[in-house]
């Protein structure tokens, strides 16, 4: 482990701007969802067709969110520096899961964005093949007819009833066929996914292991050290984006506008656990239990004071 002053004059070194890249960060990421509010659709053809009458918004998205990954590179290995250089049973060869975690969500990012404007492009010029035939649309149709009822079936599709609905129905099946081939016929849509999975699973064993420690050495409270890693299973189940929620707290805290201050094992450059439930408890009742000092005897005491401070004079 390295001495503690080395531990404080690098960290006096990084703590601010990488407080300021979580703030740039989690910017970034949200500014990547409003710039894909156009986009939208009850079934992948809408999607496709969405997007691609808005395909500049979504080349945007994209750069944007893969901005935000990267600059979340800064508040993990920090978080992961600190409480490795206050805890020896650390494995600091993990440092290159944490690094590379978000780097491959800001690449999933960029390649999703470009599958899919492909996807959209080959949908629109009818260049994809559906996966099934009109007459089998159909059929799938009649009996979803069949299990909705004519009048809710009507209204799902149109608003029409008879003939007319399940031709509809029919039409917005076939073409959802065609948008999904599209999509899984990208040339980068595998890679896509497999960049993303490997960074959602890379970022949720990063923030799992470091809040973990973090928290044992005192740099998180327990609240804030159980929610981050509940929001790394988050990422990994859901979505990365619930993690904006941590990292606002993590930021405040590396740039030292929390309100009460960042927890003392910041300030120490050591290990300052929190204690157990058990050791409050036992504070507490020694705390209860010391004896008030008896007044007779303070008054006593004090009088002895007076008197030999008089003999002195």
């Amino acid at each position: 482990m390295r001495g503690r002053s080395e531990i404080l004059e690098w960290e006096d070194r990084w703590l601010l701007p990488a407080g300021l890249a979580t703030f740039g960060a989690v910017a970034l990421i949200v500014a990547s969802a409003f710039a894909i509010g156009g986009i939208g659709g009850e079934g992948d053809a809408e999607v496709l067709r969405s997007v691609h009458e808005h395909s500049s918004s979504l080349t945007l998205s994209s750069i944007l969110q893969a901005g935000g990954f990267i600059l979340l590179v800064a508040p993990l290995v920090v978080l992961f520096r600190a409480a490795a250089a206050r805890s020896d049973r650390m494995r600091y060869q993990l440092i290159g899961l944490v690094v590379a975690a978000p780097l491959f969500l800001a690449i999933a990012g960029v390649l999703t964005g470009i599958a899919t404007n492909d996807a959209a492009s080959s949908f629109v010029a009818g260049e994809a093949k559906p996966g099934i035939t009109a007459a089998e649309a159909a059929k799938e149709c009649r009996t979803e007819r069949e299990d909705l009822g004519v009048k809710e079936f009507g209204e799902e599709f149109g608003g029409g009833s008879g003939d007319a609905a399940l031709k509809q129905c029919a039409q917005t099946k076939y073409a959802d066929e065609e948008a999904s081939n599209a999509i899984g016929e990208s040339p980068l849509h595998g890679a896509a996914i497999g960049f993303g999975l490997g960074g959602r699973l890379g970022l949720a064993v990063a923030l799992l292991y470091s809040c973990l420690f973090a928290m044992r050495v005192g740099l998180l409270t327990r609240f804030w050290g159980s929610l981050g890693m509940a929001l790394g299973v988050a990422a990994l189940l859901l979505r990365v984006e619930f993690t904006t929620i941590w990292f606002i707290y993590f930021g405040l805290l590396l740039i030292g506008r929390l309100p009460g201050g960042r927890p003392p094992a910041w300030e120490a450059g050591e290990a300052v656990p929190w204690p157990t439930p058990g050791e409050k408890a036992a504070a507490s009742l020694e705390a209860s239990e010391s004896p008030e000092p008896d007044p007779a005897e303070v008054g006593e005491g004090a009088g002895e004071r007076r008197k030999r401070k008089q003999r002195d004079y």
